[in-house]
C-alpha cells in the first residue's frame, strides 16, 4: 500500500494549505489574544520553537505557543516538565490551544492537519526499521494516535497507530480524527501520561516488535 496515495497526498496538501490559511485568519484575533496573555503574565518569548523530525526524515522547525519557563540548572530533563510549567501554560496545554500556531507550519508544507505527530530529533535512531515509517507521511497537527489514547498509551502503541495511519490514510480517515479531535479537546482527554506532565522520554524498542497491522483502526 505504500505507492497508492498518489491523489490523496497530492489533493490533501491542497486541503491542508486552503484549511490552515482561513483557519489562521479566523483565529487571528484568538492568536493576538494569547499572545499577549502569555507576554504579561509569562514574559518573552512567547513561542516556543523545537527542530523536530518530519516527512522522510527532513528537520523542520516546529512553532508553539509557550508553556514552561526556562529551565534552571538540573532541570533540563523531562521529568521536570510539569514543575516548569507556567499557569497560563498548563491552560493552553489541556485546551490544546498551544497548537495553534504549527497552523504556520501547515501552511508552509512541512505539516498537515492530520498525520503523525512530530517528535525530537534524538529521536529517530531510536525508532525500528517498522517505526520509522512513521515518516512516510508529513506529520500532523493531530493524528490517529492521538485520538486514540493520545499520551495515555505506550509509546509501541503509539508508534502502531501511525504505522497503521499511513497504510490507510484517506480524506474520511482525516475527517474523522478531526471530529474525534474536536470532542477530545472539549473533554480534555488523555493530556498526560501517567506520572508525567506529558509522555516520559521514548528510549527505544528493541527489534521491530511491532508490524502496524495490529488491531489499531478501530
Amino acid at each position: 500500500m505504500r505507492n497508492s496515495h498518489g491523489f490523496y497526498d497530492c489533493a490533501s496538501r491542497l486541503v491542508d494549505f486552503t484549511a490552515s490559511g482561513v483557519l489562521l485568519v479566523i483565529l487571528a484575533p484568538l492568536l493576538v489574544g494569547i499572545s499577549v496573555g502569555i507576554l504579561v503574565a509569562d514574559g518573552w518569548p512567547i513561542f516556543f520553537v523545537q527542530e523536530r523530525i518530519g516527512v522522510r526524515d527532513c528537520r523542520i522547525r516546529v512553532v508553539k505557543f509557550r508553556t514552561m519557563r526556562s529551565p534552571r540548572p538540573g532541570e533540563e530533563a523531562s521529568d521536570f516538565d510539569g514543575e516548569r510549567m507556567t499557569r497560563m501554560g498548563r491552560f493552553l496545554r489541556t485546551s490544546s490551544l498551544d497548537e495553534l500556531p504549527s497552523l504556520c507550519n501547515v501552511v508552509v508544507g512541512q505539516m498537515s492537519l492530520v498525520g503523525p505527530r512530530p517528535l525530537p530529533v534524538r529521536y529517530l535512531e531510536r525508532y525500528s526499521s517498522i517505526q520509522r515509517r512513521r515518516h512516510e507521511v508529513r506529520p500532523g497537527i493531530t493524528g490517529w494516535a492521538q485520538v486514540n489514547g493520545r499520551n495515555t498509551i505506550e509509546w509501541d502503541e503509539k508508534f502502531a497507530f501511525d504505522v497503521w495511519y499511513v497504510e490507510h490514510r484517506s480524506f474520511r480517515l482525516d475527517l474523522r480524527t478531526l471530529v474525534m479531535t474536536v470532542s477530545q479537546v472539549i473533554r480534555r482527554e488523555g493530556i498526560s501520561h501517567e506520572g508525567h506532565s506529558t509522555m516520559p522520554e521514548f528510549l527505544g524498542t528493541s527489534g521491530d516488535t511491532r508490524d502496524g497491522s495490529a488491531d489499531v483502526g478501530k
